[in-house]
C-alpha cells in the first residue's frame, strides 16, 4: 500500500494561532491511497485545476487514473474538485449520504423557484451520483465511522504490517486540536465528535487530519 499526501489542508482560522476571524481560504487535506489496481483519492478539496496540478506533481497521475473518490463528509470544502474525476466511483458513508439528502430536500422546498434553487439542484445532481461505500474499499482500507462533526462523518483505517494510519477528515481538524482534545466548534453533535476523537487516540498510530499534515499519535510513543 502506498499513501501520499497530495495536498495539506488548512483552516480559515486557527484558534491555536490566535486567529479569531477568517484569514485564509479553508481547504481539506487530500490523500491518495494506491492498493493493487485501486487509486483512491480522499477529499479532493482544492479547485479542480489546482488539484490536477498538485496530483501530477505529487504522484505523476492525471485525474483519469483515479478509480475511486471517497468523501469523509459532504461539506463543500471537501469536494471542490469532485467533478474532475469523471472516471472514478464516488463513495461516501451511507449515513452521510442520507443526512445530506434530507438537508438538500428541505432546502430545495424552501428555495423552490428562486436562484438558490438552481444551485441546490446542482448539489442534488452531484449527490445522486454518490455511491454507498462498502465496509472495505480495498485490501487493508476499511471504513471507520467517526460521527459528530457531521451525522455520517467517516474516516478510512489503513492497516499496514506494523502500524495503523487513520484518515479522519474533520473528526480531527489539526495536530494541535488532537493534542488539546478539541473538536471543531461547528460540529453537528459535539459530544459524539468528542467520543470519535477519543476513538482516534485509541486506534491510530498515525493520523491524517482534516486540515493538517500527517502526524504520529503520541500514544504510539507511550505519551
Amino acid at each position: 500500500m502506498d499513501v501520499v499526501i497530495v495536498s495539506i489542508g488548512t483552516l480559515s482560522k486557527n484558534p491555536f494561532w490566535q486567529e479569531r476571524t477568517a484569514v485564509r481560504t479553508s481547504h481539506a487535506t487530500t490523500t491518495l491511497i494506491h492498493v493493487d489496481d485501486a487509486f483512491i483519492l480522499v477529499d479532493p478539496s482544492l479547485p479542480a485545476q489546482a488539484l490536477e496540478q498538485r496530483l501530477f506533481e505529487r504522484t505523476g497521475l492525471k485525474p483519469q487514473a483515479i478509480t475511486h473518490v471517497f468523501l469523509t463528509n459532504w461539506r463543500p470544502v471537501h469536494r471542490r474538485a469532485l467533478a474532475a474525476f469523471t472516471n472514478a466511483d464516488w463513495l461516501m458513508h451511507e449515513p452521510e449520504i442520507r443526512a445530506a439528502r434530507e438537508v438538500l430536500a428541505a432546502a430545495s422546498r424552501m428555495a423552490e423557484g428562486s436562484q438558490d434553487d438552481m444551485t441546490l439542484q446542482s448539489e442534488v445532481r452531484l449527490l445522486e451520483r454518490m455511491q454507498i461505500a462498502g465496509d472495505k474499499l480495498a485490501s487493508g482500507v476499511d471504513l471507520f465511522p467517526l460521527a459528530g462533526y457531521t451525522p455520517g462523518q467517516c474516516g478510512l483505517l489503513l492497516s499496514l504490517p506494523t502500524s495503523t494510519t487513520l484518515i479522519t477528515g474533520d473528526a480531527v481538524a489539526t495536530a494541535e486540536h488532537f493534542s488539546a482534545g478539541r473538536v471543531l466548534p461547528e460540529c453537528f453533535d459535539v459530544k459524539t465528535a468528542q467520543d470519535s476523537l477519543s476513538e482516534v487516540y485509541e486506534i491510530a498510530d498515525q493520523v491524517i487530519p482534516g486540515h493538517d499534515n500527517i502526524f504520529n499519535n503520541p500514544r504510539a510513543a507511550g505519551i
